[in-house]
């Protein structure tokens, strides 16, 4: 009688087919990446990631002032004009990218000197660019602006609640080093 190999055969297939499937949903890792450079969104739009200029103010100023008030996270950004122009001038002075569409500026990441020799980091893309992948281009193109300009420890809050959040800035290497109260502290050195 001759043995059965068909199980042998199909069980590898049925888990490289698994294992094929699974890496379908499991989110892409986020790494520093030089900038300038080109990406696609996941709606076909062409975004170009780039360093922030001088020339780009009045533009950062109207996506802020056009952000969606529920989309602000631990009060930022602010809600007035006069305020958003004053918290960009005290954020402007770390390490920024912009993410822009159209020639149309539609995300900002920062790296603000907290004083310590560390730097703390926000990313916002607007409204009405989310969950287009933006956001992932926007912080690989800030951690690698960030390493070119020797930026070392850098460091964030996220709301406890905000879990999916989390698993955005753990996708980039980001684990948490204070979990408790209502915010979680996360951070890593690039």
């Amino acid at each position: 009688m001759k043995p059965d190999t068909t199980h042998s055969t199909s069980i590898p297939r049925l888990l490289d087919g698994i294992r094929t499937l699974a890496a379908r949903f499991r989110p892409r890792q986020i790494t520093p990446t030089g900038t300038p450079f080109a990406a696609t969104d996941a709606d076909g739009r062409a975004i170009e990631i780039r360093p922030y200029r001088d020339s780009d103010f009045a533009e950062l100023v109207e996506m802020y002032d056009s952000f969606d008030p529920t989309q602000r996270a631990q009060g930022v950004p602010p809600l007035a004009i006069d305020g958003i122009r004053s918290w960009l001038s005290d954020v402007l002075d770390g390490v920024n990218v912009v993410a822009s569409c159209d020639g149309r500026i539609v995300g900002h990441v920062g790296f603000v000197p907290d004083g310590t020799g560390r730097h703390e980091l926000f990313v916002f893309v607007h409204q009405d660019y989310q969950q287009a992948g933006i956001g992932s281009h926007l912080l690989a193109g800030g951690m690698g602006q960030a390493q070119q300009d020797s930026v070392g420890y850098v460091w964030l809050t996220v709301e406890k609640t905000k879990r999916y959040q989390q698993r955005f800035y753990s996708r980039a290497g980001f684990s948490a080093v204070n979990p408790m109260g209502m915010t979680h502290r996360m951070s890593r050195t690039l």
